[in-house]
């Protein structure tokens, strides 16, 4: 079991490697990197072929209901994907959390673990042209064998959505997905959808605003928001930062950071 100081090392030592590596890397791509993260909206765009990009961060998040506290601190959130045809990529994920449970400010409970193993894949169904979006097609299995035996749910999770974006102006753009997903060990399904509007506030700096949530066949809606800013260091290289919480119950406060990276194909 890999530690949470250990974790970190490897993290902050990781990052300094790949923002040297992406510089030295600039000059065989043209085009700045187009990343999933780090809003809930997927983008269309399947990465092309030969190129690998990695997409990780943490975040912090909180929700108190009834003096009982539940706090994740999730340590990496990496995506790992590879442009293997002209329009279809493959997609390798996981995430290691840290989750704690408080009542009245003393811990009743703690539990740390990696998540299902995600696995999927992604297609460009249609470029944008005129009013018609770029359309996309995005699926994914969570494999339950990479999570602690006794936290391990014991079916796998199937998810998927069409991912949409519009070009608004030169500076801004629109961004929703459609889909639907079956958690771990959960029958019910759940049908997602997301939307984000996005403007360059330079070259390099973004911002963006996002709603987003789904509607669980047998129970109640959930709604959410976030904003956030990405930087883009270089065109192989973006750094994010993200606040967020829920319209409706289930989250108090979301604070997220991370950076993607780019290799191009040799």
């Amino acid at each position: 079991m890999i530690s949470t100081k250990n974790l970190k090392t490897i993290t902050t030592g990781f990052l300094f490697s790949v923002v040297s590596f992406s510089f030295a890397q600039e000059n065989k791509t043209l085009e700045p990197l187009i990343t999933d993260r780090p809003d809930a909206t997927e983008s269309p765009t399947a990465m092309p072929k030969g190129f690998l990009q990695v997409e990780t961060g943490a975040f912090y998040e909180s929700f108190e209901e009834n003096n009982i506290k539940t706090e994740d601190f999730t340590y990496n959130t990496m995506l790992v994907r590879y442009g293997l045809l002209n329009n279809l990529e493959l997609r390798l994920g996981y995430d290691y959390t840290d989750s704690t449970v408080k009542f009245n400010g003393s811990k009743i409970a703690s539990a740390n673990s990696f998540s299902p193993l995600l696995l999927g894949f992604k297609t460009t169904i249609t470029q944008e042209n005129g009013w018609m979006p770029e359309i996309g097609f995005l699926g994914h299995l969570n494999l339950p064998f990479s999570v602690k035996k006794e936290l391990r749910p014991e079916n796998t999770g199937v998810d998927f959505r069409f991912s949409f974006a519009h070009t608004l102006s030169e500076k801004s753009s629109l961004s929703y997905n459609l889909g639907a997903a079956w958690e771990n060990d959960n029958p019910e399904a759940a049908y997602v959808y997301t939307i984000a509007y996005g403007y360059s506030l330079t070259n390099k700096l973004g911002a963006y605003v996002e709603l987003y949530g789904d509607f669980p066949e047998n129970n109640k809606a959930n709604h959410l928001w976030d904003a956030g800013f990405t930087y883009l260091v270089s065109n192989n290289f973006q750094l994010d930062a993200t606040v967020g919480s829920s319209i409706t119950n289930g989250q108090d406060i979301l604070i997220s950071g991370g950076f993607s990276f780019r290799i191009p194909k040799s």
